[in-house]
């Protein structure tokens, strides 16, 4: 391995990891309780649905890194996909509520670890099928 290869994973695996952190933050934002506050109270339907959100952006990264050869693209990859996930996630949260009558954000946050592992899943789903996508 050169040099340049050994900078070139430095950088590109210190963007992936800023990148993953400010998808969870954004994510966060956008739910009814504090993912932190959950996971610090030891919440382990928040911490599985934290978890599974994180390793389907993880794949999705993974994937756009493997794909493209600027770092640039890889990340707008990755930020597409976030908020094509999110739509995916508030969809099926909406049809859940209206026709099975459940609502995952509060099982989730009352501690229905089904729920979050339910909630993560449709992310860890809906990687699979982008970096299948992206990998194409």
């Amino acid at each position: 391995m050169d040099f340049h290869t050994m900078v070139s994973m430095a950088v590109w695996t210190a963007s992936g990891a800023v990148l993953l952190c400010v998808l969870m933050v954004v994510d966060s934002l956008f739910t009814r309780y504090n993912d932190l506050e959950e996971l610090k109270a030891g919440n382990m339907a928040v911490t599985t649905r934290f978890v599974l959100k994180l390793l389907a952006q993880t794949c999705i990264l993974a994937a756009s890194i493997a794909a493209s050869s600027s770092l640039g693209d890889a990340l707008q990859f990755s930020i597409i996909s976030f908020w094509l996930l999110f739509i995916l996630e508030k969809v099926v949260h909406w049809l859940l509520g209206r026709m099975g009558k459940i609502d995952l954000d509060h099982g989730t946050q009352t501690g229905k670890i089904g729920y979050g592992l339910l909630s993560g899943t449709l992310h860890v789903i809906g990687a699979m099928i982008i970096a299948a996508f992206i990998l194409s």
